[in-house]
């Protein structure tokens, strides 16, 4: 009964965890792109990858348990503000471990972490955008055994239809103005 339980939490965390890979493997991608060995890029991959997934996992169950809000940058922002250097530290740590067998910290950590605190606001936005995608549509896959997806599901759809009614009202105005300046 356990068992089934643990895998009903991780269903609920896989499009985290998935964008949590993507970004990994592309970050990896890019290391080819730049001239890495295949190796040095497969092993950017795995450290940052890994990490991010785990953290990316978290905050679909965030999600999940109604504990951020849907479609919100400011949760997902302060979220990867303390989860993004903390795995792009990881990366670091694990990849020179890899790479020449001993771990090690970069050279200034404190400016390091800084500097991954400012631009986790980017990975944030691109991170959100791309659970938003994913995310839905997997927890109405496994909603038929998963009564905490059909949950979530049924939040984010009467999200989706609360944002596109105020899509709607925003737009009827602007297309009434354009109409009476025709018409004059």
């Amino acid at each position: 009964m356990q068992d089934n339980r643990l895998y009903r939490l991780f269903e609920l965390a896989v499009p985290g965890i998935l964008v949590g890979l993507i970004a990994g493997v592309t970050a990896g991608s890019l290391a080819l792109l730049v001239g890495q060995p295949p190796s040095w890029a497969l092993v950017t991959a795995m450290t940052l990858g890994v990490p991010l997934a785990v953290a990316g996992g978290g905050f679909g169950l965030l999600a999940a348990f109604g504990k951020v809000r849907m479609g919100g940058f400011a949760p997902a922002a302060l979220y990867w503000l303390v989860a993004f250097p903390v795995a792009r530290l990881l990366h670091e740590v694990l990849t020179k471990l890899v790479l020449t067998g001993e771990p090690g910290l970069p050279p200034d950590p404190l400016g390091f972490l800084a500097f991954q605190g400012i631009i986790s606001a980017g990975f944030a936005i691109g991170f959100l955008w791309l659970h938003e995608r994913v995310a839905p549509r997997w927890w109405h896959k496994v909603a038929p055994h998963n009564e905490q997806a059909g949950i979530v599901f049924a939040r984010y759809a009467v999200h989706a239809q609360r944002m596109q009614k105020a899509k709607q009202a925003r737009s009827k105005p602007r297309r009434a103005a354009k109409v009476s300046s025709f018409v004059k």
